[in-house]
C-alpha cells in the first residue's frame, strides 16, 4: 500500500465500533473512513493500533467493506425513523413486513445471493382483502411507494422496500402534519401537483368508510353494529362533508358545494387542513393499525384512538335501531369531554319506553351527563349534549360544555357562544313557566325544545340560536316528533346504580302529585317498571 504518510490526511477516525465481524480486524476494531467519492470504503485497524505517525508504515490493514445499501444520510434517516418505535413495536413491524414480503414471492435468491425483500401491490391486496376496502389498500400502497429513498422521484419502484414501509409507518403514526403531507397527497392522487376538491372528497369518504369497515371486521365497534344503527352510507358522506368544510384556501376563503369539488388545492393547503382536522390523522392511524394488524395492541395508542368509538350499553337484544349511525357516533363522541368518551348507555327510547314526557323524565333525571337525539317527521335528526344530570326545576342548568348538534341531513356540532348561560332546561307541571325540555335560546324560543305535551317541539333560530350559534335544526321551525333517544355518557353516577334505585315518584313526592294534577298518573305507572341489569355489549 505504500508509506502511510502519503495517506495520513485521507483518513478520519469514526467515533463508533464497527457493528459486525470484520475480517482480520478482531473484536473491537476501530474503524476509519477513507475520504473519497462514493462508494464509501471502510478500513479496519486492530483496536490497539493508533493513527500512525509519518514514519510508521501501515501494518495490519486487511480489508475494505463497500457500503452497498444506502448512503450515510439515507441510513441515518432510516435509523431515526426506526428509533421512534419501541423494541417491541419494531418487532411487530418486522413481523408484518415479513408476512407481506413473503406473500409477494420477492425474497428469493438471484445469482446465489439473497435478494432484498419487497412488497408488491398484489401482496398488500391479498393481506388486506377482508379488513380493508380495495380502494383504501391501493391508496396505502401509493403512499408507501411515494417515499423516495434514492432522490430520483421519476424512477420510483413498483415494489415497497423495508425502509419505505418503516418510514411510512413513522411519518403517519408518529409524525407531524409536515411529515405526513407528502404521503397523504399521494394517497389522494398518484400524480404530483395540486389536487381537486373532488379527489379530496373521495379520499375522505374512502378513509371514513374504511374505518367503519375495519372496526367492524376486527370486532372493535364495542357493541354497535350494522343492525342497531342507521345505514352508515349517508353518515360517511355527512362526516366527509363536515371535515371538508374546514378546507381553507390561502386567502382564508372556504369553497363549498360545487365550487369545492372543482377547486384546486396545493400541498400547503392540505397540510394546513390535516393540522387543523385531527380526525384525518386519527382515521389513518386506525386504518393502518387495524387494517395491517400492526401496533394495534401496543400501549402507544392515544386516547383519541382508544375512545374513538364508545362502548354501547343498554341496547343489546332489544331490537332497537338507533337514530345514530357509526360515523356520527364517532364525530359526536369526539366533542364530549375526554372523561365521558368511553361509554354510552341508553336511558330512554320512545320506541321502547313509549311516547310520554313523564316516562322521559323518569328515565333521564339524575343520570349524569346525557346526549339527547331526536328525529322529526320530515326525517331531520338532531339533538344536544347536556353536561350535567337533568333536574326538574324552572331554572336553566348545565355549563359551557353543553352543545347542540345535527346528524341529518348534515353533521355538525354547535358550541357555546358566551352570549348567555341558557344551556339546558327541564320543567314539568308548572303553570307560570314553560314545561318541557329545552337547550339554548330563551323561554318559548329555544334552539331545541320538546314540549311536555309530548310529540310537539320547536327549533327557533333567526338567524342563529344565541347560546350555541346553531341554525334551525329541524325541517320546520315547529315540528312533530317521530322518535327520541337519550344516552348517558361516561359512567353512571352512583345514585343511578342499577340495583335498588327509586323512580322519580319516590325521589320527588311532589312530582307524583303534579303528574296526577295533569291527568298523567296512569302513564306514570311506567316509571316503576323493573330496572334492567346493565348488559355487557362490548362483544
Amino acid at each position: 500500500m505504500g508509506d502511510f504518510a502519503s495517506m495520513e490526511d485521507s483518513f478520519e477516525e469514526k467515533e463508533q465500533v464497527f457493528d459486525g465481524p470484520i475480517p482480520g480486524g478482531g473484536e473491537g476494531s476501530r474503524v476509519f473512513r477513507r475520504l473519497q467519492p462514493l462508494p464509501l470504503t471502510l478500513w479496519c485497524l486492530p483496536h490497539d493500533q493508533h493513527l500512525p505517525h509519518r514514519e510508521t508504515r501501515l501494518v495490519g490493514l486487511c480489508c475494505s467493506v463497500k457500503v452497498e445499501k444506502m448512503g450515510n444520510a439515507e441510513s441515518n434517516a432510516y435509523r431515526n425513523h426506526l428509533s421512534r418505535f419501541l423494541p417491541e413495536e419494531q418487532s411487530d413491524i418486522d413481523e408484518v413486513f415479513d408476512a407481506l414480503s413473503g406473500s409477494s414471492g420477492s425474497a428469493g435468491a438471484k445469482n446465489g445471493k439473497a435478494t432484498k425483500k419487497t412488497v408488491t401491490l398484489a401482496a398488500l391486496q391479498a393481506y388486506t382483502r377482508e379488513p380493508l376496502p380495495e380502494q383504501m389498500t391501493v391508496r396505502l400502497y401509493n403512499g408507501m411507494k411515494s417515499i423516495d429513498l434514492t432522490g430520483k422521484s421519476s424512477g420510483l419502484s413498483e415494489q415497497i422496500a423495508k425502509e419505505q414501509f418503516v418510514i411510512f409507518m413513522s411519518n403517519l403514526l408518529k409524525g407531524n402534519a409536515d411529515e405526513k403531507i407528502t404521503i397523504i397527497m399521494r394517497m389522494i392522487s398518484k400524480t404530483e401537483g395540486p389536487v381537486k376538491g373532488k379527489q379530496i372528497q373521495e379520499f375522505t369518504e374512502d378513509l371514513i368508510m374504511s374505518v367503519v369497515h375495519v372496526l367492524s371486521y376486527r370486532n372493535e365497534l364495542k357493541g354497535w353494529n350494522w343492525e342497531n344503527t342507521r345505514d352508515p352510507a349517508s353518515g360517511v358522506k355527512a362526516l366527509a362533508s363536515q371535515l371538508l368544510s374546514e378546507l381553507k384556501l390561502a386567502d382564508g376563503t372556504k369553497p363549498v358545494g360545487p365550487q369545492l369539488t372543482e377547486t384546486n388545492f396545493d400541498q400547503s393547503v392540505i397540510e394546513d387542513w390535516v393540522y387543523r382536522v385531527p380526525q384525518i390523522s386519527i382515521f389513518l392511524s386506525v386504518v393502518i393499525r387495524q387494517g395491517l394488524h400492526v401496533l394495534h395492541s401496543l400501549p402507544d395508542q392515544t386516547k383519541d384512538i382508544l375512545n374513538l368509538v364508545p362502548g354501547c350499553k343498554g341496547i343489546k337484544g332489544r331490537g332497537l335501531v338507533s337514530l345514530f349511525d357509526i360515523p356520527s357516533i364517532i364525530y359526536i363522541n369526539s366533542h364530549l369531554p375526554a372523561e365521558l368518551q368511553h361509554k354510552w348507555h341508553l336511558l330512554f327510547s320512545s320506541r321502547l319506553h313509549g311516547e310520554s314526557f313523564s316516562q322521559l323524565c323518569g328515565h333521564i333525571v339524575n343520570k349524569g351527563p346525557c346526549i339527547v337525539i331526536l328525529k322529526d317527521l320530515d326525517g331531520y335528526i338532531f339533538g344536544g349534549f347536556a353536561s350535567h344530570s337533568w333536574e326538574v326545576k324552572p331554572q336553566f342548568q348545565g355549563d359551557n360544555r353543553c352543545f347542540l348538534f345535527s346528524v341529518f341531513p348534515s353533521l355538525a356540532v354547535y358550541t357555546y357562544t358566551g352570549y348567555n348561560d341558557h344551556y339546558m332546561y327541564l320543567n314539568h307541571g308548572q303553570q307560570t313557566m314553560p314545561n318541557g325540555l329545552g337547550m339554548g335560546g330563551q323561554h318559548d324560543y329555544f334552539g331545541l325544545w320538546i314540549d311536555s305535551d309530548y310529540g310537539k317541539g320547536h327549533s327557533k333560530a333567526k338567524p342563529r340560536c344565541t347560546t350555541y350559534h346553531s341554525p334551525q335544526l329541524s325541517a320546520k321551525e315547529d315540528f312533530t316528533l317521530d322518535a327520541m333517544e337519550v344516552w348517558a355518557v361516561g359512567d353512571l353516577p352512583e345514585s343511578a346504580g342499577t340495583k335498588g334505585k327509586k323512580s322519580i315518584l319516590d325521589v320527588d313526592p311532589e312530582a307524583q302529585a303534579l303528574l296526577e294534577m295533569t291527568g298523567k298518573s296512569r302513564q306514570s305507572e311506567g316509571l316503576r317498571e323493573p330496572v334492567e341489569e346493565d348488559d355487557d355489549d362490548d362483544n
